[in-house]
């Protein structure tokens, strides 16, 4: 039972008997000049069958089934796109706002930084209001 899964290459160099040292794997170049590294795929790897992978023949059709990729609710898509599209655009007024906020408070500006802070409640609500228009399609 201590057989390895890949079988020893009968040319290859002892290993050293100190565990400290770090194994050395041998250097692979195409065109090697050492035999053992130029074997056929097969040979290298005998664990790869033809049948591990697209050879199987139990796999008939690859990639999604029928219909696939087709729109099925063009105006769902449409709605939601549009709704995706000005959250986002609220979304990147909010950052854009948060610095000026942060800026305006840093330097010691209050009173803007008040009313961006509103500006930014604001823009959540919207966001908020866009995601409560309909709840059926949650």
């Amino acid at each position: 039972m201590s057989e390895s899964a890949f079988p020893r290459d009968p040319e290859a160099p002892e290993p050293d008997p100190d565990p400290a040292a770090a194994p050395r794997p041998p250097a692979y170049t195409p065109g090697s000049a050492q035999p053992r590294l130029n074997r056929p795929l097969r040979e290298r790897y005998p664990q790869i069958r033809p049948t591990s992978g697209y050879g199987d023949p139990r796999i008939r059709h690859t990639g999604p089934g029928p219909g696939a990729g087709t729109e099925q609710e063009p105006e769902r898509s449409s709605k939601l796109s549009a709704r995706l599209a000005l959250a986002l655009t609220v979304v990147i007024g909010q950052l854009w706002g948060l610095t000026i906020v942060v800026d305006e408070w840093m330097e010691g500006d209050t009173g803007t930084a008040w009313w961006g802070a509103g500006f930014l409640v604001l823009s959540f609500l919207v966001v908020l209001g866009l995601w409560l228009i309909d709840p059926e399609d949650r």
